[in-house]
Formats: structure tokens, C-alpha cells, sequence
């Protein structure tokens, strides 16, 4: 596999993932690359995987291509899961991530430091013409900060707080946190199977 389309219209998304396919020689391009519109395909799914999968595969059928999708998102524990496959638009339409990290903090007001345990997943789903679909998932295991720090990264990175560290996610620098990140530990299941396309 040469080529992949990342089916995503978040420049910073899109950013992390080119740079993690580029170490293994694969050219990616997003939705935001291509000078036709492709129609958002609605995330009806239940699970990181189902919403995954209808992205690749419905992108997959419209262009014939290599497609990557990924369904991500922050599960808290002292919020059972929450916000989960609902991260994205935790706080409502449309999609605000000031609004979704004060939601958070608000919920986990009156939780203390050491139940405060929360993880980012992600699901990549692979769609290859004629193959079934791949899916590989990945973790960060940290913490909910008691307030927002960092300028980095995006969504919930500025009250996440990656185990082993002291700082937010979006305080670190995104070369530091591409070594840790959810979609960094599921790149990393998917190498061998890119190695041997």
C-alpha cells in the first residue's frame, strides 16, 4: 500500500496521522486534499468500531480507494465510560471543545485526584478495495486534570493528564505526544500488517 486516504476533515487529526504513516513510506491525504466534496457519512454506530468502520467503508465505496477511518474519543471512569463514542459533541451542537472540557470539569467537580482515572481509545478501521475491513485499537491511560493547561494538540488534551507525566496532553510537544498517543499505540498494531502489504 502505497497511498491512503484518511477519512477526517480535522486538519489537526489529519496532521498527526500523516506524520505517523509517513514513517513507514505511506503517502496520506485527508478529505481536506481532495477537490471533490465527499458527503459526511453519518456516525450511527454504537461502538468506536462500528463508527469506524461506516466511515472507511462508505468512503471506500464512493472512491474506490484505500480509505483509513477512526472513531476516537476520552472514557472516564468515574463518568462509566462517558463521554465514550460521544466526545466529539459532548456538550451539544456544534461541535465545541472549550464547551466539552467544561461539561467534563463541571461533572467531575466534586471527584478527588485519585478517581479521576480516564483513557483516550482509538479505533482505526482499514478499508482496502475487495478486503475486509482491518480494525486496530489503541489506549493513553491517564487522568482528568482539575483545570485546562497547554496550547497543544486539540479536543481534550488540555485536561488530560498521560500517565507517567505531570503536564497535559496539550502541553506536551506533539512529537513527545505522538510517542504516547491513542492513535500512536494503534499505528503501532497495525505495523506489521503495513509491512507486509
Amino acid at each position: 500500500m502505497k497511498e491512503i486516504l484518511i477519512a477526517t476533515k480535522n486538519a489537526g487529526k489529519a496532521k498527526e496521522f500523516k506524520v505517523l504513516f509517513e514513517r513507514y513510506g505511506i503517502h496520506a491525504k485527508s478529505l481536506l486534499d481532495l477537490a471533490e466534496e465527499v458527503p459526511d457519512i453519518e456516525e450511527t454506530g454504537v461502538t468506536f468500531e462500528e463508527n469506524a468502520a461506516l466511515k472507511s467503508e462508505g468512503i471506500e465505496k464512493l472512491l474506490h480507494i484505500s480509505v483509513m477511518a477512526d472513531d476516537s474519543g476520552l472514557e472516564i471512569d468515574a463518568l462509566d465510560g462517558r463521554p465514550g463514542i460521544y466526545s466529539a459533541r459532548y456538550a451539544g451542537e456544534p461541535k465545541d471543545d472549550k464547551k466539552n472540557i467544561q461539561k467534563v470539569l463541571q461533572e467531575l467537580a466534586d471527584v478527588p485526584k485519585e478517581k479521576r482515572t480516564a483513557r483516550f481509545v482509538c479505533v482505526l478501521s482499514v478499508t482496502i478495495p475487495g478486503q475486509p475491513t482491518l480494525f486496530k485499537k489503541g489506549y493513553c491511560e491517564g487522568a482528568i486534570a482539575f483545570e485546562a493547561k497547554g496550547e497543544n494538540g486539540f479536543g481534550y488534551d488540555p485536561i488530560f493528564i498521560p500517565n507517567g507525566y505531570s503536564t497535559t496532553m496539550a502541553e506536551l510537544m506533539p512529537e513527545e505526544k505522538n510517542k504516547i498517543s491513542h492513535r500512536r499505540n494503534a499505528m503501532i498494531q497495525l505495523e506489521d500488517w503495513i509491512k507486509n502489504q
